[in-house]
């Protein structure tokens, strides 16, 4: 017999402990090297543990929805076990197929719900099962399903036509966002300043390049670089804002790492382009496209999710026309962006019609004075409605 011991891998110093989601392996079963085990999830992102070797799962130390620590041992597998084991294991392979199919969050969101994601036809690349594919097969059930009881609310008689109510815990990750929003509410003196850009400049450049830049560097040109770079520009021009508090301390950052935010299944998450400063239009955009497809498959790491100096949070593709971003602690701004839309302005004492965006940033008033503030977004305002000044670097 030969033991090896499966553990949860080294997590962030960040992290002090994960949850075990579900095992996807039995006592008994065979597996193969680098078959996913279990789904681990951390207040970041979900994280699939496989099977260094192949063998057999001889012992479960911790179950479902336990709490584990880094390098914690979770089980063992007996690895001379699988000459033994290797009839039996060939009707495992179809069903370790279907699953590798299903990305993380999806199986969650099917638990959730009582779907089985391993018999539903894939719709996404390689036949993966996508979000869409759960929630299509929950709505042609849903006539048969009783997702929630009827329950009366205080005061009120029982019976047909009560009212209802479901109590969901919150996952992980939504408890670590709801900590962080309260943490940077409570500990920072928040304040938000707005200006408007006339978003013509970038579109037009936009327009006259985007198919070359596709076919050159194999991604679309889109408006994100444009703000990561203009965001950049403006952070070297007044540094303070790209600072964070650290006690009675200011730390100033010599480095540029932008967090973008992201919308996910599992809740908002802000990946970081580490020395945005010194990357390319088609880098950002290659990190920006690589950030949002991980961020739906819960593909995403830790090191990905962890630091920044300053963020940036694009509203507008939700349709957002104007917001107030919150401040990603311990950063002491963030930058929001909202949609463009044709709007009426007045040029040269002429109303004329221009696509505008409306730009907030929300900045900690202990650290970054209002006319510093004002500037900064001045700054981005100027390079947006002058690309040519951050392509020359200006």
């Amino acid at each position: 017999m030969s033991i090896i011991e499966i553990k949860v891998p080294q997590l962030s110093e960040s992290v002090s402990e994960a949850t075990l989601l579900t095992w996807h392996k039995q006592v008994g079963e065979a597996v193969a090297e680098g078959e996913n085990l279990i789904d681990v999830e951390t207040d970041k992102v979900v994280l699939e543990l496989p099977a260094t070797k192949s063998g057999v799962l001889t012992r479960i130390i911790k179950g479902n929805g336990e709490k584990v620590a880094s390098e914690e041992l979770i089980a063992q597998i007996d690895t001379e076990a699988v000459a033994a084991k290797t009839v039996a294991a060939q009707p495992v392979a179809p069903s370790a197929a279907a699953h590798a199919a299903v990305p993380p969050s999806v199986r969650k969101l099917a638990r959730e719900h009582e779907v089985d994601a391993g018999s539903l036809q894939g719709s996404g690349r390689s036949g993966r099962v996508t979000r869409d594919d759960v929630l299509n097969a929950l709505a042609s059930t849903a006539p048969q399903a009783k997702e929630l009881t009827p329950s009366p609310l205080k005061g009120e008689g029982g019976g047909e036509g009560g009212r209802v109510e479901q109590r969901v815990p919150m996952t992980r990750i939504r408890q670590r966002i709801a900590e962080r929003l309260l943490q940077s509410q409570q500990n920072a003196a928040i304040l938000t300043t707005f200006n408007e850009v006339n978003m013509q400049p970038v579109i037009d450049l936009r327009n006259k390049y985007k198919d070359a830049f596709e076919k050159k560097h194999g991604v679309k040109l889109g408006f994100s670089s444009f703000f990561v770079r203009a965001a950049v520009q403006a952070l070297q021009k007044f540094p303070v804002v790209n600072a964070s508090v650290d006690g009675t301390d200011f730390i100033y950052h010599g480095y540029y790492d932008i967090g973008m935010a992201i919308g996910s299944e599992r809740g908002l998450v802000v990946p970081v382009i580490r020395d945005a400063d010194k990357l390319s239009f088609a880098d950002i955009e290659k990190q920006i496209a690589d950030f949002g497809a991980r961020a739906k498959t819960g593909k995403l790491t830790i090191e990905e999710l962890t630091g920044g100096t300053f963020s940036v949070s694009n509203g507008g593709v939700f349709g957002s026309m104007l917001s107030t971003p919150i401040i990603n602690p311990p950063q002491s701004a963030i930058l929001g962006i909202h949609a463009t839309k044709d709007r009426p302005v007045a040029e040269n004492g002429q109303v004329v019609i221009r696509p505008m965006n409306y730009l907030a940033l929300s900045y900690d008033h202990r650290i970054i004075d209002g006319r510093e503030a004002v500037q900064f977004l001045i700054a981005i305002k100027e390079a947006l409605e002058f690309p040519g000044r951050v392509l020359l670097d200006l």
